[in-house]
């Protein structure tokens, strides 16, 4: 898996990579991450990226030949890029979309800034577009890299353990049950007892049931089965 981010901004991605988890994935080469700046591509004199909005408007849009130029460098690279726009008026980024992505080869993500991007860089180019919650930021480096991040745990042999991936909430449209660690007893807060009788399938289902409760007290809009 091969994650491409288009950003004005590399440096507010980058360092994500550089320990824990994804170091790991990275140094094992189960993952690899490229960037590329738009501002590398722009033909503006002064190094322009972006513009007024016609018909008027609050802000600066990114112009359509600096992400036109490098987006088509990007596909004349990488057979297998597929692309995504992070927006804010985009249909939600879920788990599902983590997992079937995670199959792709070469991830492309496209980090607006300023006001976002002219509309006809997205139509043109974009496989998919997806928000990560409805709120807006300044720019689309997060939500690339919070993608980024639920896709590569999804990628074979990232996580140590892959049953990791088998009760994460999300999994069975449901939140993940409570876990707890040792001491069994702090602070006068105790474990759930059963959790301590080593009876593993009357603790899988306390922990379904336990799942069933805290999605209907999160996400009381959510189906359960």
């Amino acid at each position: 898996m091969k994650f491409t981010f288009v950003t004005l901004f590399p440096n507010l991605i980058e360092p994500y990579f550089y320990d824990s988890i994804l170091k790991r994935a990275v140094d094992a080469e189960f993952i690899s991450y490229e960037f590329y700046n738009p501002r590398d591509y722009t033909t503006n004199k002064h190094l322009k990226v972006d513009s007024q909005m016609v018909g008027g408007g609050a802000g600066m849009l990114m112009t359509c030949q600096p992400l036109f130029d490098c987006l088509d460098k990007i596909k004349e690279e990488n057979e297998d890029a597929y692309i995504i726009f992070p927006l804010a008026a985009a249909k939600p980024f879920k788990q599902n979309d983590a997992k079937r992505l995670a199959k792709k080869k070469n991830i492309v993500f496209v980090s607006g800034r300023y006001e976002g991007i002219d509309e006809r860089v997205i139509e043109k180019y974009a496989n998919e577009v997806f928000s990560i919650g409805e709120f807006i930021l300044t720019g689309g480096e997060l939500p690339s890299l919070t993608m980024a991040d639920a896709i590569s745990r999804n990628v074979d042999g990232v996580l140590g353990n892959a049953d990791s991936l088998v009760m994460e909430s999300y999994e069975n449209n449901l939140l993940e049950a409570p876990s707890f660690t040792k001491p069994e007893n702090f602070q006068n807060l105790s474990v759930v007892k059963e959790f301590l009788k080593g009876n593993h399938s009357k603790i899988s289902d306390l922990k379904f049931q336990m799942s069933i409760c805290k999605t209907k007290y999160y996400r009381p809009n959510k189906e359960t089965k």
